[in-house]
């Protein structure tokens, strides 16, 4: 997929426009409801193992829109605007239910959503900054999802100390969504120009199915906490709002993480930057096992966010070092590839808490994933810059 749109656009305002683009889908679409699992149990809406099968159906539905985007030969700014959209409106009409069968349907049709705007914005804000020579701003669009997370976080904090329910909170995240989603709609790309449906796309080659693995394990290595870190945090902070206080931080590290890599792009190799992201992000993820206080939430928040974007990050780059393959499509196969990892997270964690009526067993799975894909990173892909 090439770009013949925003010739008009600055890159400050594609990368603003692809940041927003985030928050609405990712940052709040779907990331908002880590805040909400809490709440939705403490409104006898859920119970932890339910928790965990209303994750997977976002994450089902981020793998088919995923899968989806690989194979898509034309209308890609109608599946971009169309599943944020989407996305922002299953988040408002989450509001009006309680029944777990729709909550189901809206986490399904946001993981589509979210998919088919976060692969094809991040893909079009790649190349058009990539050709306005951009390469800072065009890492900096992987800092949306965390901004998100902070706002959905900060506005958490606030509804808990005010004493909203779930539905009264969902309310808000879709009115926010809204608001971000109507300030960029009129600058999302009008059109794309699409690859030639008789040109057959270049097969993975050994590096990249290799990196697919890893990318794969890292799905499945940070959505455990990523899904139910605020529900950890109010396992240990029984009273008051400190629980609350942990998702904004989780996005903060989340976007302190891309800073980093941003700051030392020209000082560091992609590969063993990856690497460290991910077994940094592995020992984060144990910490909660190990330390059982605030402690080790504390250490899990800051380095599972430290690792979260940074690891999508540093694997788009070494794809794009290993392959010449069309962008969009690389992007789609490996976001399939940490969709299926997502999905099996929240399903390990019911089976967790059904057999050992704990998520600690999941938790340190998730973290041997993590070390593992990252060793698959550092001895099996070879001949990277």
């Amino acid at each position: 997929m090439s770009t013949q749109a925003s010739q008009y656009t600055g890159a400050p305002g594609v990368m603003l426009t692809g940041i927003i683009t985030l928050v609405a889908v990712m940052g709040i679409g779907r990331f908002s409801l880590t805040p909400q699992i809490p709440l939705m149990i403490e409104d006898g809406f859920l119970t932890l193992s339910s928790a965990g099968i209303l994750a997977a159906m976002n994450y089902i539905g981020y793998l088919l829109g995923a899968i989806h985007v690989s194979k898509l030969k034309r209308h890609h700014t109608f599946y971009l605007k169309t599943g944020l959209m989407a996305t922002v409106l299953v988040t408002l009409l989450s509001a009006a239910t309680s029944s777990f069968m729709l909550q189901c349907l809206f986490r399904f049709v946001s993981g589509v959503g979210g998919a088919w705007a976060l692969i094809i914005v991040t893909s079009w804000t790649q190349l058009v900054l990539a050709g306005k020579q951009a390469p800072k701003l065009s890492a900096a669009v992987f800092t949306g999802p965390g901004v998100g997370i902070t706002l959905t976080g900060v506005l958490a904090w606030a509804m808990a100390c005010l004493g909203f329910h779930a539905s009264q909170a969902w309310l808000v995240y879709g009115v926010v969504a809204t608001i971000a989603a109507l300030m960029i709609f009129t600058r999302l790309p009008k059109t794309l120009a699409t690859t030639n449906g008789k040109i057959k796309p270049e097969p993975l080659n050994r590096n990249l199915k290799l990196l697919l693995a890893a990318y794969s394990l890292a799905g499945f290595g940070y959505i455990l906490p990523a899904t139910f870190l605020s529900q950890m945090a109010h396992a240990i902070f029984t009273v008051g709002n400190q629980a609350a206080f942990f998702w904004p931080l989780f996005g903060l590290a989340a976007v302190a993480g891309v800073l980093l890599v941003i700051a030392f792009a020209a000082r560091i190799r992609t590969q063993p930057a990856l690497v460290t992201a991910m077994i940094v992000q592995g020992a984060g993820v144990a910490s909660v096992v190990f330390f059982h206080d605030a402690k080790g939430l504390l250490i899990a928040t800051l380095l599972t966010g430290l690792g979260f974007l940074s690891i999508m990050q540093l694997s788009m780059r070494l794809a794009r070092e290993v392959t010449q393959g069309a962008v969009a499509r690389t992007v789609a196969v490996l976001t399939s590839g940490y969709a299926t990892g997502q999905l099996t997270g929240p399903l390990m964690s019911s089976l967790s808490v059904t057999l050992f009526h704990s998520l600690e067993p999941a938790l340190l799975l998730a973290a041997a994933g993590l070390v593992a894909g990252g060793i698959l990173v550092l001895l099996g892909i070879k001949n990277t810059a």
